[in-house]
């Protein structure tokens, strides 16, 4: 396995004033070519930061992935520290200065010395184009490590790993062929899931690993094959997958990029449904979760945010009687207000919130997290009890998740 690892320089990273995507977009591009990233790190812009992390890495990784500090600007010294590192020293590289005095006269702008000082490159290090931009990267062979430095302005670094920096790895190095396959399930815990699949795991071949990665709602499988023939490892990993299909099947609600709200689209969609909600303690984050998917107009009708009980009664109809005997947050209510919404908007299926979000308004009763979700159809109302306890945010999230499972189930048995 060829081993890399990512750094990111400036102090802006480290103080929060901006976000690192550079890593995450570059480990997932490396992952696809067969280099593993084995660690990430950040630096300030000083001088003893960059050489100390430049040693650690090299004791580490065949491969040293580094953005950031090639600016103009006098803050920017990653190359005048590479060249320390590497013992060199900067000097005009013409293809850089060809480059550089293209990029201003084609803007109109004067060349200034600050920005001739982009064609200045170390002397060991061999020249990288980059059509983004006014900084070029830069390749370095060290030691049987390779030293890639980029811009850390993300356009410029992801169109120079695209053009240049991963064919000339992949080129560089005889890369393993990685494939994945990703599992996602809904309904079952981590652990619960795990013992569940336990013997099918512990016969996985060497070659194929297993990773649980959950997340508020759900757990993703991911089955991970390496190998050198590409055929005979994604043959090698579906094997598997179709071993452990069956045991998990009830908690299978997608694969690969299938977001739940996605697949319950889709399946409103093949059947020829409509959907409308009545939110009260979602505050319409179960409309979000239909809208943000591009189509959902076909299928998702619109709803009542029902927040307040004089909602419920008008315009979702909700008997005042229901309310003052059971409360808003009672399967009862909740019943009105998805055949009350489902009327309303003319719609196959309606769907309905109500609960205790939090951090307060729970009692001994009904405390925070109590949640009912319904869903109501021309012939049948389906509700459910959800007791969460988590923040108000947690709550909402796991109300709409749940109660798009539940639509999930039932669209998958009609």
């Amino acid at each position: 396995m060829i081993k890399a690892e990512i750094i990111t320089i400036g102090d802006e990273i480290l103080y929060g004033q901006i976000t690192d995507t550079n890593t995450q977009w570059i480990s997932a591009e490396l992952d696809k070519i067969g280099i593993k990233t084995v660690r990430k790190s950040s630096v300030g812009d000083t001088k003893e930061a960059i050489l100390s992390i430049l040693a650690e890495a090299q004791s580490r990784a065949d491969i040293v992935l580094i953005t950031g500090g090639l600016g103009p600007t006098k803050d920017d010294i990653t190359k005048k520290t590479m060249c320390t590192y590497f013992g060199s020293s900067l000097e005009i590289n013409q293809e850089a200065l060809a480059e550089v005095t293209a990029f201003f006269a084609k803007r109109g702008r004067e060349l200034t010395g600050l920005n001739l000082g982009q064609a200045e490159i170390p002397t060991n290090a061999t020249y990288i184009r980059n059509a983004y931009g006014t900084a070029p990267a830069m390749w370095f062979e060290h030691e049987n490590t390779v030293f890639v430095s980029m811009p850390g302005v993300p356009f410029e670094m992801k169109g120079i790993m695209k053009d240049t920096i991963l064919p000339k790895l992949q080129a560089h190095f005889k890369t393993p062929f990685i494939y994945h396959k990703v599992i996602r399930t809904i309904g079952i815990g981590e652990s619960f899931l795990a013992e569940m699949i336990e013997p099918w795991e512990d016969a996985l071949p060497k070659h194929i690993g297993l990773a649980y990665l959950p997340s508020m709602g759900n757990v993703k499988l991911r089955l991970t094959g390496v190998g050198e023939n590409e055929a005979q490892v994604a043959a090698d990993v579906e094997a598997q997958f179709q071993l452990v299909l069956p045991t998990i099947q009830e908690f299978v609600y997608g694969f690969g990029d299938d977001e739940i709200e996605q697949v319950v689209g889709r399946l409103l969609k093949e059947k020829g449904l409509t959907v409308a909600v009545a939110e009260s303690c979602t505050g319409g984050y179960l409309a979000h979760q239909f809208t943000k998917v591009a189509g959902s107009s076909t299928y998702f009708l619109g709803g009542v945010l029902a927040y307040a009980n004089e909602v419920k009664v008008h315009p979702l109809g909700v008997k005042e009687s229901t309310l003052a005997q059971f409360g808003a947050v009672s399967e009862e209510t909740i019943i009105e207000m998805a055949q009350g919404v489902r009327t309303l908007c003319k719609a196959s299926i309606g769907l309905a919130t109500s609960g205790i979000a939090g951090p307060d308004g729970g009692s001994e009763e009904k405390p925070v997290g109590t949640i009912w979700i319904a869903i109501a159809t021309e012939t049948e109302v389906i509700t459910k009890k959800l007791q969460l306890g988590g923040s108000r945010e947690q709550n909402i999230h796991l109300t709409a998740v749940n109660l798009l499972n539940l639509v999930r189930k039932k669209l998958n048995v009609v």
